[in-house]
């Protein structure tokens, strides 16, 4: 049994056709990393299925083994839904969603093969520049990946971890909604979820709960946090906390002297803590942050500095 700290693939292996050349980034149940196709040549990221908690590198540096017999039907279930999902996507053709290429199985687990592209995270966009992003960024930005979301939940699909990390700028600004590890048809039961993911700050509050019932009214929650991150520079504060007394001050309130009352309107709208309160698909939302009448941003120079700063970035995970 290997424990490494780093239980990745090492640069220079091979898996079915792709030769691995470094970890991109991993989370709780998977690992990206950078890799090269033989044939073509092409770079691409690879994405395996490796839940930590459940699974371990075999001595080979490449299998993958369910840790015992007690987490071997949640390992296997995992493993399933994430091929089957990742075959579903690889059927949804938007110009706002990473392109999955390929998916197979090797090494006892699965691997999802998605194109790469040069860019910057919002996550280091928002970072670098301590939030305070413009309205005209703002709305270049999120009207596109909400027209993708839209598509998603469209095919009976929630995504259910978007978050600054997970939002990618190319060069020219046009985003990018990447890292589906944790997909979750509409309909099925949250005993099937093969992970339960909560980002603080950023997921609502159902995600919190086995029980809870989620819907499109949970990916348009992480929107309207991820919105508010671009202003705030920093998550919100976690959804579980803001039951009761509520710490966060509304966005109508705090930001209304820089920003138009429908773009606020719709971070609060999106951001309540009850299911119910909020906006139950992407067009509500649409409708609402569409009906701007003035703007109160009179900077848009982010625009044009996010081209120069995406056209010599190499591709980044928050």
């Amino acid at each position: 049994m290997s424990e490494s700290n780093d239980p990745g693939l090492a640069a220079g292996q091979k898996v079915d056709n792709y030769v691995v050349e470094r970890q991109l980034g991993g989370g709780g149940f998977s690992i990206a990393y950078l890799a090269e196709d033989v044939d073509s040549g092409q770079q691409v990221v690879l994405k395996e299925y490796m839940p930590r908690k459940l699974t371990y590198r075999g001595d080979d540096g490449q299998s993958v083994y369910s840790r015992s017999e007690e987490t071997d039907i949640t390992f296997a279930r995992g493993r399933r839904l994430f091929f089957q999902e990742a075959s579903a996507l690889a059927t949804i053709n938007h110009p706002n969603i990473v392109n999955v290429i390929n998916f197979f199985r090797a090494n006892g687990t699965v691997y999802i093969v998605m194109e790469y592209e040069k860019g910057i995270s919002l996550q280091d966009y928002i970072k670098r520049h301590k939030g305070n992003l413009s309205e005209a960024l703002i709305r270049t930005v999120f009207l596109p990946l909400l027209d993708g979301l839209k598509m998603l939940h469209t095919q009976g699909y929630l995504h259910l971890d978007i978050k600054p990390g997970n939002i990618f700028i190319r060069s020219g600004g046009s985003p990018l909604l990447l890292d589906f590890g944790a997909v979750h048809q509409v309909m099925r039961s949250r005993q099937d979820q093969m992970a339960q993911v909560v980002t603080p700050g950023f997921s609502p509050i159902e995600q919190s709960n086995m029980s809870g019932y989620v819907g499109p009214w949970t990916d348009l929650y992480a929107i309207g946090a991820t919105m508010r991150a671009c202003i705030e520079g920093k998550p919100p504060p976690e959804a579980t906390d803001r039951r009761g007394k509520d710490p966060m001050r509304p966005a109508i309130k705090a930001f209304r002297k820089s920003y138009s009352d429908s773009l606020l309107t719709t971070m609060d709208w999106a951001m309540e803590v009850d299911p119910l309160h909020r906006p139950q698909c992407v067009d509500e939302l649409l409708d609402t942050l569409n009906n701007k009448t003035e703007r109160n941003d009179e900077d848009n120079n982010d625009e044009s500095m996010l081209k120069r700063i995406t056209n010599n970035l190499p591709w980044s995970r928050g």
